[in-house]
């Protein structure tokens, strides 16, 4: 029998319980007995879902509170000594320290997740960084899935992985010297749960797909020559990309078996299948982790068939990585098939539990032949047949649109220096302007009018009057505050990429179809089923009224293209080339109609150009070409008066920056706070053209920065960027915060720029 297996699966609960659960803990008004119970119900949820749809071992340890990456510092006994935690163990209001900050210290470091909208938590390495068991929560969990009769697999994230993603904090430190110190603290995890009874260990080493340098290549081999003695059967999974490079390496460790990416890669397997050692298992990952589309169960089991000719007993099928990064069960949809006047949206999909079946009916398929699971193959048949020749998908006056673009709709009027001396006379702005990067906090009452307007328990004029008032208040605030750019809060919007897609033909939206972004944040990825266009204005109405209520200048706030792209399920039977380019024409209607309306600064956020970037450099020019392309053509149309801001967050951009400065917006504001304004010496070395916006301000925690730290972290960026282009803003948007702290927050902010404006440094 061919062993049907999974790699992870989402924790947040079907309906959030978990976000749910943590917020309330972190309100006060659940206690950790409360919380640790939710968590473990949880669990068992998942893991007897996954022993029903006949998978055979289950993945145990991929449950986190807030993070899987922090989840291993906990269990390493590695939390940044800067928070004084003395004894290396770490409990779970410390847990939530290091992700959340406190008073005394700022939260550890987020980025993403490589190429994901997933966000983890950085480990931070001194020197002096020591390791040791930390959290007992790994065995814990492992005998809790064993009362159960489940066959656990538990998941580790692999140690040059752990070691590469994070950061050293000390200029003369090489993360990788830190391996001897923290391999006996594997060895020891895994004596632990061979002493539980443990047959087979996941160590993750996605790190192994990015363009490793040779010294932590070189690693493997002793790394897993050590950690294979004494220990369970190890499988080494990597995932998001090829990892072929490294095959002979990988085929030569001494470990039992290997997991290797099918979807994103598929040329690998043939580079796997040559003289594949007779004592490993191979474990392919044919179904899709990261997308919704059912899986074309034919063109799989064909694939899979070819390895079991070579392989036999010793193939696996699995997903192709985690299934945390799409939702949790499509059955729970039942409205969705609206979006296509016709029952056949659903039809194409699968979400978590929908891939379960899929990876058991594969194994079945392998094991017994393809008539074992004929009515399964014919529904997929069906499905997917329905798709190619649905009406709804294709849509030729879009294609004819976005063959027609030239070079010339992808350019500004006139260079920067040019546009900027006639927008500084247009606005007359002071030095250090101050503003913020769009949303306001979304209070319960915003969402239950916009609850209440949906469900049609209030009428459009009713739900216009609401957000109008709202508008009116948030621009009043910041009148009062003294910034001196304002937005009018995005009150209206649900989601800077959900809102837009709701108005956008091509995009379909389910209700459930929530993952998790970061901690308890979780976000409901829209669905893009066809090509894309702009029925209509999106944000006009509301910027315009905003407008009207101040003198001075009101940002139209949108997202941009490859934003959308990247925070969007994609189609996938067109290149996302093409569909950027279609998002971009739509963006581009909506920002001419903005300027026409009196609109004269325009943001359009792209927080995703760099987490798009593929993982491979050697693919990195195609990308950043038509990604790049796709940002101009959105947002050249205007005049030179008019100003183009973007505003990217969580991100490196050092290598990346040729072609941030050829996106060509009048302003970028970035994520700095959390970097501590690192991220800015690769402008300065660059020597980037136009304005900058540093986030003085992080958003992801609720700590309010004092006026010092502010002026302290401008300082760090007056030594890297002339004044006369330096903005002040927060990291990001401000919606999951709350009034007081925001408040104080931004009036920090404006008595950072009027002391810095009343000293000599313009």
């Amino acid at each position: 029998m061919i062993i049907a297996h999974n790699l992870g699966f989402p924790r947040i609960g079907a309906q959030r319980e978990l976000k749910k659960a943590v917020e309330t803990y972190w309100k006060g008004d659940l206690d950790e007995a409360g919380l640790r119970s939710i968590g473990q119900g949880l669990r068992k949820q998942n893991w007897l879902l996954q022993q029903e749809a006949g998978l055979h071992f289950i993945p145990v340890g991929d449950f986190a509170y807030y993070d899987q990456m922090l989840n291993m510092t906990a269990l390493l006994g590695a939390a940044p000594s800067r928070f004084g935690f003395a004894d290396g163990a770490i409990n779970l209001a410390q847990y939530f320290t290091l992700a959340r900050g406190d008073k005394n210290n700022f939260a550890m470091e987020m980025t993403k997740w490589f190429d994901t909208n997933y966000h983890y938590l950085v480990p931070e390495f001194l020197h002096t960084t020591e390791f040791k068991l930390g959290s007992e929560w790994l065995f814990e969990e492992v005998a809790e899935a064993q009362a159960l009769g489940i066959k656990a697999k538990p998941v580790l994230i692999g140690p040059l992985t752990y070691l590469y993603l994070g950061k050293e904090k000390q200029a003369d430190l090489n993360r990788l010297h830190l391996l001897p110190k923290l391999i006996p603290v594997y060895q020891q995890i895994l004596a632990r749960l061979q002493a539980q009874g443990v047959e087979w260990v996941q160590i993750d080493e996605p790190a192994l797909v990015l363009d490793l340098p040779q010294e932590w290549v070189d690693a493997l081999a002793s790394t897993y020559a050590t950690l294979s003695q004494g220990s369970p059967k190890i499988l080494l999974a990597t995932y998001f990309d090829s990892v072929e490079e490294h095959a002979e390496t990988l085929k030569a460790l001494p470990v039992a078996g290997l997991h290797i990416d099918l979807v994103r890669a598929p040329q690998q397997a043939e580079c796997f299948l040559r003289n594949f050692p007779k004592d490993k298992i191979l474990s392919a990952g044919i179904v899709d982790g990261r997308n919704i589309w059912r899986c074309n169960l034919i063109a799989a089991l064909q694939t899979l068939q070819i390895l079991h000719k070579t392989l036999g007993e010793r193939l696996w099928v699995a997903p192709s990585c985690s299934l945390l990064h799409v939702p949790v069960d499509l059955t729970q949809e039942v409205n969705l098939d609206q979006t296509l006047e016709s029952r056949t949206l659903k039809s194409w999909l699968a979400f978590a539990t929908q891939k379960l079946a899929e990876i058991a009916t594969l194994a079945r398929g392998v094991t017994l032949g393809k008539e074992a699971i004929a009515t399964q193959l014919a529904q997929t048949n069906a499905a997917l047949e329905s798709r190619v020749f649905s009406p709804k998908v294709h849509d030729q006056a879009i294609r004819h649109r976005v063959a027609a673009l030239t070079p010339h709709d992808a350019q500004r009027q006139s260079p920067f220096a040019v546009r900027i001396a006639t927008q500084q006379a247009r606005f007359n702005l002071p030095a250090f302007p101050t503003t913020t990067i769009g949303s306001f906090p979304q209070t319960a009452d915003i969402r239950a009018a916009r609850a209440d307007y949906k469900k049609g328990r209030l009428s459009t004029a009713q739900y216009h009057t609401k957000m109008r008032t709202e508008i009116r208040h948030v621009v009043q605030l910041q009148e009062e505050l003294g910034l001196d750019v304002l937005v009018h809060g995005e009150a209206e919007r649900n989601d800077m990429v959900e809102y837009f897609g709701e108005q956008l033909q091509g995009f379909a939206f389910t209700e459930y179809g929530w993952v998790q972004s970061y901690g308890s944040r979780c976000v409901k990825p829209p669905i893009i089923y066809g090509d894309v266009s702009r029925p209509h204005p999106m944000t006009v109405e509301w910027a315009q009224y905003a407008q009207s209520l101040t003198t001075k200048p009101m940002k139209g706030m949108l997202t941009g293209p490859i934003t959308i792209l990247q925070w969007s399920f994609v189609r996938n039977d067109i290149p996302r080339s093409e569909t950027a380019l279609q998002i971009a024409l739509a963006i581009r209607d909506e920002v001419q109609d903005l300027e026409r309306a009196g609109i004269a600064i325009i943001q359009i956020d792209e927080a995703a150009m760099r987490e798009g970037l593929p993982l491979k450099k050697t693919d990195w020019p195609f990308y950043l070409d038509w990604s790049v392309r796709a940002f101009k053509v959105c947002s050249t149309g205007v005049n030179n008066t008019t100003q183009i801001h973007t505003h990217m967050c969580y991100s490196e951009f050092n290598d990346i920056l040729p072609a941030i400065a050829a996106m060509d917006a009048d302003v970028i504001t970035i994520e700095t706070s959390r970097s501590d304004m690192e991220l800015l010496d690769a402008f300065h070395e660059f020597q980037y053209p136009n304005d900058i916006g540093p986030g003085v301000y992080d958003i992801h925690s609720p700590r309010v920065p004092s006026p010092e730290e502010m002026l302290r972290l401008m300082h760090k960026a007056l030594a890297v960027i002339p004044a006369q282009r330096l903005w002040i803003n927060p990291d990001c948007g401000l919606k999951t915060r709350g009034w007081p702290e925001v408040k104080t927050a931004l009036q920090n902010m404006v008595t950072v720029a009027r002391q810095l404006r009343g000293r000599a440094v313009v």
